[in-house]
């Protein structure tokens, strides 16, 4: 069984929608160490998986990025990568298809298939409902040194929805961000 993994730019006090500016791509320009960390995890995975908003900002950006240094534009345009969404059209972005059944069943049998880490990023919706059916099995949080407040989306909505979790990894990085691995107990 596959694993599916969770990886979130997220800040200290739990927000993981990228708004006002706290994240963006090319944060992690120039940083070295946090990019030798996403090649490592890049190796270890062969899909991704994205909620439609997500996967329409990240097509319309990344193949773009033929200078990019961090090797995320090679690793997205050889991936296979998965769009929950039942009001999609054609995907147009190569190795790209659109799952239109019940995201539970539809996740599930990707994990079932032969494979790496399926990772899931970004996708706010998607993740919540990934928790909810209790199909995540490690979540790996880039932690950022910002606190944003009240009035954005959470990794969490509700702290019942997920249990206890295992501490796999701490990493800090030269920024000041922190890379904590938790898989589900």
């Amino acid at each position: 069984m596959r694993d599916l993994v969770v990886t979130q730019n997220i800040t200290v006090d739990g927000v993981i929608e990228a708004r006002d500016n706290w994240f963006g791509p090319a944060n992690f320009e120039n940083q070295d160490d946090v990019a030798a960390v996403l090649r490592e995890q890049s190796a270890a995975a062969d899909a991704v998986l994205f909620g439609r908003t997500t996967f329409e900002q990240m097509r319309s950006f990344w193949p773009r990025q033929t200078d990019d240094r961090t090797g995320v534009h090679e690793y997205l345009q050889r991936v296979e990568k998965y769009v929950v969404s039942s009001t999609l059209g054609e995907p147009d972005w190569q190795h790209s298809t659109v799952l239109r059944g019940p995201m539970a069943d539809e996740v599930a049998a990707l994990k079932a298939a032969p494979g790496r880490d399926i990772v899931c990023t970004g996708s706010v919706r998607l993740v919540h409902g990934l928790i909810a059916a209790g199909l995540v099995d490690e979540f790996r949080l880039f932690t950022y040194p910002v606190v944003i407040g009240r009035d954005r989306r959470r990794l969490f909505e509700d702290p019942g929805d997920y249990g206890k979790l295992e501490l796999a990894e701490c990493r800090p990085f030269q920024a000041g961000i922190v890379l904590l691995r938790y898989r589900a107990t």
